[in-house]
């Protein structure tokens, strides 16, 4: 090039430290992003879950639930109640869609009124809110007979009220046993062990049926789930189960044992249960209120009849 060549040499593009340019550093950051979104995307095929939101979601809810317990129980009652009339909401809605109608005002009325009355006037008050809830529903249901618009068949009508029912049933009493539990003395460590180990139960399961799985479980209902991953989850929570009983329930070790088979078996129990609630309904997810979860009861279906095992092993135990 001369001397009178006026054409100026393109600038050298910068370099990091360790000799990387900007360009080199965005073409990796850039191939890792589309490594991992297609890795997060085979996930989701073999599991129908958004692996990133849900574990965003369940860690954010887990952390909630952490800090209320260890530290304000009160707290943890209010935020058990407001899951409970979400979640109530949530399943009324679910019926709607499969032509069952539940009235949502005094659905959503009886879920706090028996939170309430489970934190402050234990189980007694509970059952007698709860029995006054569901005759709530019930009266409020036939009283909407006198709009044209909600009338139906005999059966339907029937369909409805037993519809009403069951929702005070598996939301509204199981989802407040927790609360039960909680106010009783060192209640609060027996709500962290046992929703800990359904942490455990659908992580075991989760990973063990991942990288595992080839025998389905219960096609019909939940395809995704083999003996594999019930396999993995049973281990997992028997572990769980005896370093929680001893360190933080101060009981002996083979009580753990029980209490990670008796919540694997029940969490088990409420995540085919609820599978099987959704099919009968005609619906993939109760909603897309939580992405990566579908609805609030896809994430506490394990949860439910899990408290009621944990409040029954509390009281023959403690």
């Amino acid at each position: 090039m001369g001397a009178g060549d006026s054409r100026a040499k393109p600038p050298k593009p910068k370099r990091s430290p360790q000799g990387i340019s900007r360009e080199e550093l965005e073409d990796r950051v850039r191939a890792r992003r589309e490594q991992f979104a297609e890795v997060n995307e085979k996930i989701q095929a073999r599991t129908g879950r958004n692996l990133i939101s849900a574990i965003a979601i369940g860690l954010g809810l887990g952390l909630i639930m952490l800090f209320s317990l260890i530290f304000l129980p009160v707290v943890f009652f209010i935020f058990v109640g407001v899951l409970v009339c979400i979640t109530s909401a949530e399943l009324v809605g679910a019926l709607g869609k499969s032509g069952r109608h539940v009235p949502l005002i005094p659905t959503v009325a009886s879920g706090a009124a028996v939170a309430v009355a489970s934190f402050y006037w234990g189980q007694q008050g509970a059952w007698l809110i709860l029995l006054a809830g569901s005759v709530l529903v019930f009266l409020w249901r036939l009283a909407e007979l006198a709009v044209p618009k909600y009338r139906g068949t005999a059966r339907e009508i029937l369909r409805d009220l037993a519809a009403g029912f069951f929702v005070q049933a598996y939301v509204v009493f199981l989802g407040c046993i927790s609360i039960l539990l909680v106010a009783q003395p060192d209640g609060q460590w027996w709500v962290l062990s046992f929703m800990i180990v359904v942490i455990c139960v659908d992580t075991g399961a989760y990973a063990t049926g991942l990288n595992f799985g080839k025998h389905p479980m219960a096609p019909r209902i939940s395809p995704k789930k083999t003996w594999e991953g019930l396999a993995g989850a049973v281990a997992l929570a028997l572990i769980a189960g005896v370093v929680l009983g001893i360190f933080l329930l101060h009981q002996p070790w083979w009580f753990g044992l029980i209490l990670g088979a008796v919540i694997t078996a029940t969490a088990t129990f409420g995540d085919l249960a609820e599978s099987l609630l959704k099919r009968d309904m005609g619906i993939k997810d109760m909603s897309t209120w939580l992405p990566g979860h579908g609805g609030f009861l896809d994430r506490l279906d394990s949860m439910l009849p899990s408290a009621a095992a944990a409040y029954v092993l509390f009281v023959v135990f403690h």
